[in-house]
């Protein structure tokens, strides 16, 4: 589908992950309501990977995104990476994550994405517990090396996973590096003529530009602290901070380069009965 661009925003509040969460000002709101605001203006919509927690909190946020048709999908309850739980634990994890989505105005949920695209070989036992539960798809899987996580031999075309559509994020070779090109941090720091040669790729081989975002991508106002989860790295901590202020003026040139903002379920109704599926269910890695 030539032009599909698949931003999505994974919407959590970083706040939460800290110690003392209340010290600091709550930004998630307002920063919703920009990327709202940029959708609305390219009149288009988009998948949001929320956290079960955010739903508690912001209920009536997650009813103005769905009143405005965006599509909501799960990001688990509390945010905790695969690889720190059990599949027992995360389906009740899920589970939780959809009443509450339920509960605040969802309805026909079919998308996941793992904390930290955690989804790797270890962890693809996720892949029967979302069957169970009635998922269609999943963009959880990162296909390269990563400080963090990934699946180095996954591949970048979407692949049918018992059962489950999983859409990989789209990558490419920086240097040594195979890395996202079009989502979070490295979308900010990433020069853009490397990630306008790599999405006009995308454009020539008609595959998709695949992205994610959060609500703090985008906060160039945010007071500083060191972000959890990145063992303390000064410089890691700085690069979260880095060029947020440009986020959205990038995004417009991407728009502008002729892809298409759509959500994850209207993608996956035009391509899976195309051949730009890998329908591989022995696929171990």
């Amino acid at each position: 589908m030539k032009g599909a661009f698949l931003f999505s925003v994974d919407l959590e509040d970083i706040r939460l992950r800290l110690d003392h969460p209340g010290k600091y000002q709550e930004r998630v709101p307002q920063n919703t309501y920009r990327y709202l605001d940029w959708l609305r203006r390219h009149n288009s919509t988009c998948t949001f990977f929320v956290t079960g927690d955010m739903a508690v909190l912001y209920p009536s946020l997650i009813r103005e995104i769905l009143s405005e048709g965006h599509e909501i999908a799960c990001h688990t309850f509390d945010h905790i990476p695969l690889d720190r739980q059990t599949a027992l634990q995360f389906r009740d994890d899920m589970k939780r994550n959809m009443d509450v989505l339920y509960a605040a105005g969802a309805s026909d949920i079919k998308g996941f994405r793992a904390p930290i695209f955690s989804l790797t070989p270890g962890t693809q036992w996720a892949y029967d517990v979302l069957a169970e539960l009635g998922f269609t798809y999943s963009s959880s899987v990162l296909p390269a090396k990563n400080p963090f996580y990934g699946w180095e031999n996954f591949g970048s075309a979407p692949r049918i996973m018992n059962g489950i559509c999983e859409i990989p994020l789209t990558v490419a070779k920086f240097g040594p590096l195979t890395i996202p090109v079009a989502g979070g941090i490295y979308f900010r720091v990433l020069p853009w003529f490397f990630i306008n040669r790599e999405i006009q790729k995308c454009l020539e081989n008609d595959i998709p530009a695949i992205s994610y975002f959060h609500p703090y991508d985008i906060d160039h106002d945010q007071e500083r602290y060191m972000n959890p989860g990145i063992n303390n790295s000064r410089i890691y901590n700085f690069l979260m901070y880095y060029n947020r202020s440009k986020l959205l003026k990038k995004m417009d040139k991407v728009i502008e380069k002729g892809f298409r903002v759509m959500t994850y379920s209207d993608y996956l109704k035009n391509i899976l009965l195309s051949d730009h599926v890998i329908r591989d269910q022995a696929f171990v890695g």
